[in-house]
């Protein structure tokens, strides 16, 4: 019984981190408010391939998972933005900008569980990495115009329920034996995070920036090929016509 509840318990934590998450940016901490983000997306990455490990996997995890990344990866980074960054702007349009993360975010998780992805990708920006960009970005608030901000919190919810294919890590999974290591882990993160949250933040926020980047660059290189051939193929066709309008 104990067993069956261990995933369950890492996606509460999730949620729970979530909530302190907003807690902490509206009380002038948004370094820890978005260390808490990165900490569940730790937590995120294990609680699944603890229920595979133990065979616990349940329609009830999958729906409290969804639940849970709406509000850590979708309402946290929002509220996270809208407090650094967005206060002083026109309050309507900042409120627009700032929901339609968390929106977006619902219809990506929404899609995720109705529509099955290719094997290996996740059709659309995954939340987690979505909110783990726009909270450790708001942090960058002091050195990037607030313009770039907005039209990143834009790009990133647009990401999110785009059709675009980003790799799936989920399918490394973690042997039975070496589950005892997960909670080791995930203290010696909340301890790193906690004594280095600042640092560690924006250190995170390259690699997460990279795989958000690394699939919009891969969907440009897809369809250039085509763009190419459909260009070849029109210039074949203005060269066949030209040829035939030279007298002989």
């Amino acid at each position: 019984m104990i067993a069956k509840s261990i995933p369950s318990l890492l996606t509460v934590g999730n949620l729970f981190l979530g909530v302190i998450a907003i807690i902490l940016v509206f009380n002038e901490k948004p370094d820890t408010a978005a260390m808490m983000v990165l900490i569940a997306m730790l937590l995120d990455g294990v609680d699944g391939r603890v229920a595979r490990a133990l065979n616990v996997q349940s329609e009830f995890g999958k729906e409290l998972d969804s639940l849970s990344d709406v509000i850590s990866f979708g309402v946290a980074p929002a509220f996270i933005m809208y407090v650094v960054a967005f206060q002083d702007l026109n309050p309507a349009f900042a409120w627009i900008v700032t929901a339609l993360f968390p929106i977006c975010g619902a219809l990506r998780l929404a899609r995720f569980n109705v529509i099955s992805s290719a094997p290996g990708y996740f059709i659309g920006l995954p939340i987690p990495a979505a909110g783990g960009v726009l909270a450790t970005l708001a942090l960058f608030k002091d050195d990037i115009y607030v313009s770039v901000l907005l039209t990143s919190t834009v790009v990133l919810s647009l990401l999110m329920v785009s059709t675009i294919k980003y790799p799936n890590f989920k399918k490394v999974g973690i042997p039975k034996s070496a589950i005892w290591v997960v909670p080791i882990v995930i203290v010696v993160a909340v301890v790193l995070g906690l004594f280095f949250k600042n640092e560690l933040s924006k250190i995170l926020f390259v690699p997460l920036l990279l795989y958000a980047l690394y699939g919009l660059k891969k969907n440009v290189d897809r369809r250039l090929p085509k763009r190419n051939r459909k260009r070849k193929k029109h210039d074949e066709i203005v060269d066949d016509t030209v040829q035939s309008e030279k007298p002989a």
